[in-house]
């Protein structure tokens, strides 16, 4: 063990006691402060766009220092500029997650359908031409903001013609449109039939909506109180019924007590909540169509031979596609980023000249001390740079140090030392001892 009162290290001041010597790739931290006032680089070019995206830029950058505030008025209304963005940017975030969750669901809106029948009379001719007549379906939306013509037939699923059976039989009284993934939108119908008798003809409208639409069974309609709905509202509706009512089990969470109602509906009197989805589906069926009655008036002198509905059809939302358009445009997006770069560098810049500044007045203030603090620095730098510190003479004859008389015993009492240590150690893993 080294003997108390005996230096077994290197003797204070020693150079081989110093701390490592800085290397040219140091950080720079550690560099002289009055040597960064120096280093204030000159006028360069805007770096390059490829490197531009390896910094990452931080909103703190753009902030301006206080003590650059103090020397002009103008920074405090570019300080009150970046207060304004930071609450723009917080609105934009906001609205952009609100169009978001809106573009998820259907975007929809109701408009006014104005379906017009008419129907034309031809009488019969000397030529041997037989009296028909023609009868037209045809519609167009009321006030559309868009103001884009709007095909008839894009409303509809399915639109059926029924004329008097008796009139032309069982093979020809049905006229019929449906809608297929090939059918080309239309604007109107037209059905041309020979005779000169007045017609009394029936058409049904299926609307076509977006998304499909249920009826709901008779029973299930007096519960929920809806009639017409999509199936995610029709969910919905028995979600908040069950919760209302207080159904769910208090135990087994995933099962339903059927309440009097329900056990009448769904025939059971405890069922699932995956198995509401099946039984709810016996339960739906295809809305019920338009009807319109009309009578095709073969009548010269009959001036009511024109009849028009009002309907209510949901249509897409013009702002759809402009929301979508916004959200995945990012013309805006590199426009800023390209502002934001600029103002990065503007006040990277103004940082600089503030330095340059302070630099100049120094020296202004007492040339004698900035040129000696100057060289000192100077001197400082170039050591660290040359990896030079200290005397190089001393450090050379440093190891004569080791050499001295008074220096032999302290080393062999602590060679010894260890060596006890290792005896034990080896004494403990074989449990002998070893003399």
């Amino acid at each position: 063990m080294p003997m108390a009162g005996l230096q077994v290290g290197p003797p204070a001041g020693s150079p081989f006691g110093a701390a490592a010597p800085l290397r040219p790739g140091m950080p720079p931290t550690m560099m002289d402060p009055f040597r960064k006032l120096l280093l204030v680089p000159q006028a360069q070019p805007p770096m390059p766009a490829q490197r531009r995206g390896l910094k990452r830029r931080k909103v703190a950058d753009k902030v301006l220092p206080q003590r650059i505030r103090e020397l002009v008025p103008e920074p405090q209304a570019y300080m009150d500029l970046l207060a304004f963005e930071r609450k723009l940017d917080q609105t934009i975030a906001r609205k952009q997650m609100e169009i978001q969750e809106a573009i998820k669901g259907p975007l929809t809106q109701k408009r006014k359908l104005r379906i017009c029948i008419s129907n034309m009379f031809g009488p019969s001719k000397a030529d041997g031409d037989l009296a028909s007549w023609e009868l037209r379906v045809e519609g167009k939306l009321l006030d559309d903001p868009r103001k884009q013509k709007r095909q008839f037939s894009s409303s509809f699923k399915s639109l059926v013609i029924e004329l008097d059976k008796e009139l032309y039989g069982p093979d020809d009284h049905l006229v019929a449109w449906h809608r297929m993934p090939t059918t080309q939108e239309t604007g109107g119908f037209q059905v041309k039939r020979p005779g000169d008798l007045n017609v009394k003809c029936t058409l049904l409208l299926m609307l076509d909506h977006q998304p499909p639409q249920c009826k709901l069974d008779p029973r299930l309609r007096r519960l929920l109180g809806v009639h017409t709905q999509t199936r995610a509202a029709i969910m919905q509706a028995l979600w908040l019924y069950i919760k209302h009512s207080q159904l769910q089990d208090g135990h087994e969470r995933e099962y339903v007590n059927c309440s009097r109602y329900f056990r009448q509906i769904f025939s059971c009197g405890r069922l699932r909540f995956s198995e509401i989805a099946m039984k709810r589906a016996r339960l739906l069926q295809h809305p019920d169509p338009i009807v319109v009655n009309h009578v095709i008036s073969v009548d010269p002198n009959d001036q009511k031979k024109t009849a028009c509905y009002d309907l209510d059809v949901e249509v897409d939302d013009p702002l759809k596609a402009q929301r979508s358009n916004f959200l995945a445009s990012t013309t805006n997006q590199q426009e800023i980023a390209s502002l934001d770069v600029k103002i990065h560098e503007t006040t990277e810049s103004i940082n600089q000249l503030k330095t340059r500044r302070d630099l100049m007045l120094s020296f202004s203030t007492d040339p004698q001390d900035f040129i000696q603090e100057w060289l000192r620095s100077q001197r400082r730098d170039l050591k660290i740079i040359t990896d030079v510190i200290g005397n190089p003479e001393e450090e050379r004859q440093a190891a004569s140090f080791y050499h001295k008389p008074w220096a032999q015993e302290p080393v062999g009492r602590h060679i010894i030392a260890k060596v006890q240590q290792q005896r034990q150690e080896w004494e403990q893993v074989l449990g002998i001892r070893l003399t």
